[in-house]
């Protein structure tokens, strides 16, 4: 089965150059059903890399573009009057789709975000008296810039949590910006092929569900996720002063599948440390609340979390 994971990433990369941990943490969502929200400077491939992992799964994909003067309908849908039937009708929003990519989220205001989030936990959507379930997979993949200053409302911390994982990009290596602008200037881009349908991908989360993990890793992942919340008790009295609100009960049921996923991917049939090493910091960072002080002195959640992994047992 690992080698369908392997067919997709293959299928990916004839558009996508690098980006390999945002592939992985895509793929890792997916089979988690859960979000992903990824902040970085625009140019990244973010919106291709949502088109080309639709494509190889031969999913339905859609984008929407948010927008200071965006409406909750605008995304959901909204009742529409006929008065050639002299009647109202649906018209659907871009929710009713598989792979959504929200594109600049915090540039909409907080009743827009709040409308797409509740859908991403409820999976379904209710336009005036009828209530619809969405077609599943649900997925969503919510971009936001961290350049912009004006027009940008900051997602509150209790929505953040909905997503399952927060992925910072960064700029491609020398050597594979060299090969993206190669390639876009000659137009040298394979077609992508769909490699894997939604039953084969059912197939796929049933199996990751079943890998293995051992009592003792199971305990390891609470005590990191504890240990944001009262560093004091393993000794990381120097960075108390600067977490207000530890990691959230989410980050516990989200680690469980993620790093599920993430051995599953790396064809094994039990997770390990590294597997949560690996995953750790895109499932904590936007759910650790730091407070002024830390802000101040410029410190990060990726530094907390670095701090607890290095203190922390492994088993």
């Amino acid at each position: 089965m690992i080698n369908k994971i392997q067919n997709v990433k293959n299928e990916v990369s004839k558009v996508v150059v690098g980006q390999e941990k945002m592939i992985d943490s895509l793929l890792i969502a997916l089979l988690c059903e859960g979000h992903i929200l990824i902040e970085g400077v625009p140019g990244l491939a973010k919106t291709t890399t949502v088109n080309a992992l639709s494509k190889a799964l031969g999913l339905d994909f859609k984008r929407a573009q948010f927008t200071p003067d965006l409406l909750p309908s605008d995304i959901l849908g909204a009742e529409i009057y006929d008065p050639q039937n002299n009647q109202f009708k649906i018209k659907k929003g871009p929710i009713f789709t598989n792979l959504l990519l929200a594109d600049e989220i915090n540039r909409a205001p907080a009743k827009v975000q709040s409308a797409l989030l509740e859908v991403m936990q409820e999976k379904q959507v209710t336009i005036g008296d009828t209530t619809f379930k969405l077609d599943l997979p649900f997925f969503v993949m919510a971009t936001q810039n961290p350049v912009e200053q004006e027009g940008v409302y900051q997602l509150p911390e209790a929505q953040l949590d909905r997503f399952m994982l927060k992925l910072v990009v960064g700029y491609n290596t020398k050597k594979e910006e060299l090969e993206i602008a190669r390639r876009i200037s000659s137009g040298n881009f394979e077609t992508i092929n769909p490699v894997l349908n939604k039953s084969e991908l059912e197939a796929l989360k049933k199996a990751v569900r079943d890998i293995h993990v051992d009592e003792e890793v199971e305990e390891y992942m609470i005590e990191l996720v504890n240990a944001t919340r009262h560093p004091e008790e393993y000794g990381l009295d120097d960075i108390k002063e600067y977490i207000q609100f530890g990691a959230s009960p989410r980050v516990s049921i989200d680690m469980f599948k993620a790093v599920k996923a993430m051995a599953f991917m790396r064809g094994k049939d039990f997770v390990t440390p590294v597997d949560v090493a690996y995953i750790v910091k895109e499932l904590m960072r936007h759910r650790i609340v730091l407070t002024y002080e830390a802000e101040a002195e410029g410190i990060t959640t990726d530094e907390i979390i670095q701090k607890v992994l290095e203190t922390v047992a492994i088993p």
